[in-house]
C-alpha cells in the first residue's frame, strides 16, 4: 500500500484537485486520486493514492487527522476563514491560561458541529459554497464529530491562539475557530492552517511540488 500512497505536502493557495494533477504529471501515472481535500488557503498532508492505491483512499478518509490552527480572536469572516475580510466584534477579554486549558477541554470528545456555509456539502443538490456565493446562507444541520485531542502551542495578548487538534472525519477547523469565539463571546476566525499528519503518516515526509513543478 505505502509505494502507492504519495504523501504531498500541499502549497499555499494550490486546490486538491492541482495536486492530484502534480501527482499525475509527476508520476505519469492518468490514474491518481485524493483522500479527502484541504482548502485552498490551507497548507499541508494530502494522501494521494495512484493506481492500485485507489482501492485504499476510503480506508485513508476516515484515518484521524493532526492541525496546526492560528484562530484570530475578535473578528468574525463571512467564510470563517481568511478568505474574506475580517469584520470586527470586539476585543477578545483577557484569559488566564487555565481559563483557555478549559474552554479547549469543553470542545474535546464527541461535539455538535455546524459546517461552515463556504463548504462543498450539498444543499439541496447544490455545493453549499455555491449558495453563499449568490448570497444565500445555506441552513446546515449540526453533525456529531469527534475531537481527540486539544490544545495550546502558543497565545498572544493581541488574540491570536495556535492550537493543535487531533480530530477524527468531518470535523472542520473553521467551524471550530468560529465556535471557540462565539463560546468566548468575542467572535473568532481560522487565520491559517497547516495539516502535518494523517493517522500514521506525516507531512515531513511528503512531496513539495514548490520544488519539482520544472521537471
Amino acid at each position: 500500500m505505502a509505494a502507492q500512497i504519495v504523501l504531498v505536502d500541499k502549497p499555499y493557495r494550490w486546490t486538491s484537485f492541482q495536486v492530484v494533477k502534480w501527482v499525475r504529471k509527476h508520476f505519469q501515472t492518468p490514474k491518481a486520486g485524493h483522500a479527502g481535500t484541504l482548502d485552498p488557503l490551507a497548507t499541508g498532508l494530502i494522501l494521494v493514492g495512484i493506481e492500485e492505491g485507489l482501492k485504499s483512499l476510503s480506508y485513508l478518509q476516515g484515518l484521524p487527522k493532526e492541525y496546526y490552527a492560528w484562530v484570530r480572536l475578535g473578528y468574525r469572516t463571512l467564510s470563517d476563514d481568511a478568505e474574506f475580510p475580517p469584520q470586527p466584534v470586539s476585543p477578545p477579554p483577557k484569559l488566564s491560561a487555565t481559563q483557555r486549558e478549559e474552554l479547549l477541554k469543553s470542545f474535546i470528545g464527541k461535539i455538535m458541529q455546524v459546517p461552515p456555509s463556504f463548504s462543498a456539502l450539498k444543499v439541496q443538490g447544490e455545493r453549499a459554497y455555491r449558495l453563499a456565493r449568490k448570497g444565500i446562507v445555506p441552513k446546515l444541520s449540526p453533525r456529531i464529530v469527534e475531537i481527540y485531542e486539544l490544545e495550546e502551542v502558543a497565545y498572544w495578548a493581541e488574540g491570536l491562539w495556535m492550537l493543535r487538534v487531533w480530530c477524527g472525519k468531518g470535523t472542520y477547523i473553521r467551524s471550530l475557530a468560529r465556535d471557540l469565539g462565539e463560546k468566548i463571546g468575542c467572535g473568532g476566525y481560522l487565520a491559517a492552517l497547516r495539516r502535518t499528519r494523517i493517522g500514521d503518516y506525516h507531512v515531513r515526509e511528503a512531496w513539495q511540488p514548490d520544488a519539482h513543478l520544472a521537471r
